[in-house]
């Protein structure tokens, strides 16, 4: 498994868990977006609700992964994505809005919509239905996808504080509020290198090598 040391093998991977993702959370619904990786201090990631790319006569929409966020768990980096691609499902599948107050108050409709593609959706008090994280169901997902390495290259930014996009601006952001570790556990193998995660701690042998793979 070779490690993610450029940004465009960085992107590569983002936009490989974006279509499976839409394949098998969405019914590949979703026209894939520009896939971004730029510094913010607002959120860990945002979806752009117009067509912020063209070329030629083909427009697409924006999705942009906070590069200082890349240094959290695949399940959290992947349910920052997710959060996103239910906003461009709700703005470009089902012509609903999910938010208001400049796109940093999540409403009920947004709610529903992560319920029902792997997503647990806790309200805040400021930005309503905005906090998000994985369900059972997307970090089983997760444990059947091995071919979705962990991003292992991270910008070093610092001073995350809240969501707040202002008018004409990106829409859905998630509030930065921790990087606190996810509670899926990684297994290597000593020998092959392949990696499996558990949401327990487990005995697991590689079925390639008949070696007990490793927690790390």
């Amino acid at each position: 498994m070779k490690q993610v040391t450029n940004m465009s093998r960085l992107v590569n991977q983002l936009e490989k868990m974006f279509r499976a993702l839409n394949a098998d959370m969405f019914n590949n619904a979703l026209d894939t977006p520009v896939i971004t990786v730029t510094p913010s201090s607002r959120s860990y990631a945002h979806y752009t609700p117009w067509d912020a790319w063209s070329a030629g006569d083909t427009q697409k929409r924006e999705i942009n992964i906070a590069s200082g966020t890349l240094n959290r768990p695949l399940e959290a980096i992947t349910a920052s994505l997710l959060h996103e691609m239910v906003h461009m499902y709700n703005d470009t599948i089902l012509n609903i809005q999910d938010t208001s107050r400049n796109g940093t108050y999540h409403n009920k409709a947004f709610a529903t919509a992560c319920r029902d593609h792997g997503l647990i959706c806790t309200k805040t008090e400021k930005y309503g239905w905005s906090h998000t994280e994985p369900d059972d169901t997307l970090l089983e997902w997760l444990l059947n996808h091995n071919e979705l390495r962990e991003i292992e290259m991270c910008r070093n930014d610092i001073g995350y504080m809240s969501v707040g996009v202002g008018a004409h601006s990106a829409s859905g952001g998630i509030q930065i509020t921790t990087t606190a570790k996810g509670n899926s556990r990684r297994y290597i193998c000593p020998c092959c290198h392949t990696i499996v995660r558990a949401t327990r701690t487990v005995n697991i042998v590689c079925g390639d090598c008949a070696v007990k793979m490793i927690e790390g």
